[in-house]
């Protein structure tokens, strides 16, 4: 990648205290994005994905702490700002869209209302020039006669209606990042798929980074670009999202693919889940974090060692001891 990148991250945490000390809900994540490109985060819930994304956008609940040995947007460091500096920036640069619409808008003013005042929040207008956005902005989310749904109030709209007005919102201010935090979770597998297919051709038409994340590795196929898979906090394996789909090279990323039905999955093919639960908080020590529910862990390296990253091709790294020491002939 050349240039200057839209985000760049470099080993980022995020810490809480803990009744036997601090813990990180987010260990060591790093990576960097383009203008234009999608990075997919996955894994099971308890990960820190959605951590990860608060993070990003300096809305991590108190009193955890963020750290990081580069955090910088378009070569600016965002260490250090003030909440007036981020306020600027939420929203203007930097927009989300959370898993739940229906706690994201606001039950008591209309949809074209919030769309309008975050328009007037980002950008210096008239309040007719703000309106003619938010018709522009709905259009380009897919919502059907867009003048007409301003007056409609979160209520009258079906789920999928709703998540539309969040993307909608989402743009509102022109954002270079939209960062979609399990956007898709609670629709059903066809609206999924239309919001899927809407925010890839918002990211193409526009020129935005995208941050998807998804428990789903089905959508994480559907969005493409990169991926990185996160477990208990830490990430265990990134890489072009069709390399590390075709050729998964940590024992969770495979064991994540075979406990999942997938589209191309045949109604005989049997489900293989992940035995045990995700670590509690606090709960993962100085080893490798999926050693406990690994089918192939290395006895007396995982109990005492986190992996160091190893290539498995062109950008695609995989942080597993036995990866490491034998390659892929160790994995199941």
């Amino acid at each position: 990648m050349t240039g200057t990148p839209l985000l760049e991250v470099e080993n980022l945490t995020v810490t809480f205290p803990g009744r036997n000390g601090p813990f990180r809900a987010v260990d060591g994540v790093s990576f960097r994005l383009a203008p234009g490109e999608s990075l997919v985060i996955a894994g099971e819930s308890g990960s820190g994905k959605s951590m990860l994304c608060r993070a990003l956008m300096n809305i991590q609940p108190d009193p955890a702490k963020v750290g990081a040995d580069r955090l910088e947007w378009q070569g600016r460091s965002l260490k250090g700002l003030d909440e007036r500096e981020w306020r600027q920036l939420r929203g203007g640069e930097i927009a989300m869209i959370f898993q739940d619409p229906t706690a994201a808008l606001n039950p008591l003013l209309s949809v074209g209302r919030q769309i309008i005042d975050a328009v007037l929040a980002h950008r210096q207008c008239s309040r007719e020039e703000a309106r003619a956005r938010a018709i522009e902005v709905m259009g380009l989310a897919g919502l059907p006669e867009p003048e007409h749904r301003l007056s409609s109030y979160p209520s009258e709209l079906s789920g999928g209606m709703r998540q539309r007005v969040a993307i909608a919102l989402a743009l509102s201010a022109g954002p270079k990042l939209i960062i979609a935090d399990e956007a898709t979770t609670n629709l059903d597998v066809s609206i999924q798929a239309q919001i899927v297919t809407l925010l890839k051709r918002l990211r193409k038409e526009l020129g935005m980074g995208l941050i998807f994340v998804t428990h789903d590795l089905d959508l994480a196929a559907e969005v493409g670009g990169r991926l990185m898979v996160m477990y208990a906090s830490q990430p265990v394996e990134t890489g072009a999202v069709v390399d590390v789909l075709r050729d998964p090279c940590h024992p969770y990323t495979r064991g994540l693919l075979r406990s999942a039905p997938t589209l191309h999955s045949s109604r005989d093919t049997p489900l293989r889940p992940i035995p045990g639960q995700t670590p509690k908080p606090g709960t993962i020590g100085t080893g490798a974090p999926f050693r406990d529910r690994c089918p192939v862990p290395v006895a007396g390296v995982c109990e005492i060692r986190r992996a160091e990253w190893t290539e498995a091709g062109p950008g695609h790294r995989v942080a597993c001891n036995r990866f490491a020491l034998e390659g892929r002939a160790g994995l199941p």
